[in-house]
């Protein structure tokens, strides 16, 4: 082909593909764009914290109305699971290092993976978490809520705070809100990253652990005496409409996304 007949070719004949098994690496900009957003998001979440630490009394009380209202519709069964980890060590670490280590460790690393490998969704989720935990705030404020931990009278046992000392120092009681039982969004955002691992690879492995990981973390925070039955079933679906407006913000401005590190391959044109 002589360098006349290329110079003929527009710039609609040719597209944009990235090298087959590729990493799109993020630029310095974008991440610390994404590190700002979430550290307000965070000072946000403190200072809702700091509105309610007050009201201990108010969260109880709307604690015992949940276990009420729990019993009057046949589903107050959190004793009964917690049962099934008292008196047998290993489960109840097990039930804890779930708990623990389930969580923070498995959103960063997802987010990670989505912000190298799938940049296009990157946002979809992390938006996801930020109006679920803002919605999730809403909650905290109005509604405050004391996990089962907090109803010794009812026969729950704090197994985190009695068999491991790597929740407290990760995430120490002053930095945390203790009234935030409803909704659960250790459970609602194990079900976003779950979502996204189950839909964005391609390893059957990956998948089933995108499937179990967040019934593990459900089950995990009811037999920990952290949440009850109702705060994982709300906090589950506040991030379902948390990752439903997400969708709808990402595909009402959708863009052509052209990476600085795509290759340009030139389609050749059709013979007349």
């Amino acid at each position: 082909m002589s360098v006349s007949s290329v110079s003929r070719h527009s710039p609609a004949q040719y597209r944009v593909a990235s090298p087959v098994g590729s990493l799109e690496f993020p630029n310095w900009f974008r991440i610390g764009r994404e590190v700002g957003i979430v550290a307000l998001a965070a000072l946000i979440y403190f200072c809702a914290r700091g509105l309610i630490h007050a009201r201990a009394d108010q969260a109880v009380d709307n604690a015992n109305w949940l276990v009420s209202f729990e019993r009057s519709i046949g589903v107050f069964r959190e004793q009964t699971f917690q049962s099934w980890i008292v008196g047998r060590d290993w489960l109840t670490d097990l039930a804890n290092a779930i708990y623990i280590y389930g969580h923070w460790p498995v959103v960063i690393l997802t987010l990670s993976w989505l912000l190298i490998r799938h940049r296009e969704m990157f946002g979809v989720y992390r938006s996801a978490m930020l109006i679920s935990g803002a919605i999730g705030v809403v909650c905290f404020v109005t509604f405050p809520m004391a996990p089962p931990r907090f109803l010794p009278d009812l026969g729950f046992i704090d197994t985190v705070t009695l068999h491991s000392e790597a929740y407290r120092v990760l995430q120490p009681p002053s930095l945390t809100n203790q009234y935030a039982a409803m909704p659960s969004l250790h459970v609602g955002w194990n079900l976003l990253m779950g979502i996204a691992i189950v839909t964005q690879t391609n390893s059957r492995f990956w998948k089933l652990f995108g499937v179990v990981m967040p019934l593990l973390m459900y089950l995990a925070t009811i037999v920990t005496a952290n949440h009850y039955f109702a705060d994982g079933v709300a906090g589950a679906t506040i991030a379902l409409v948390g990752l439903a407006i997400a969708w709808h913000m990402q595909a009402s401005r959708r863009e052509p996304d052209v990476s600085p590190f795509a290759a340009r391959v030139p389609v050749t044109p059709p013979r007349r």
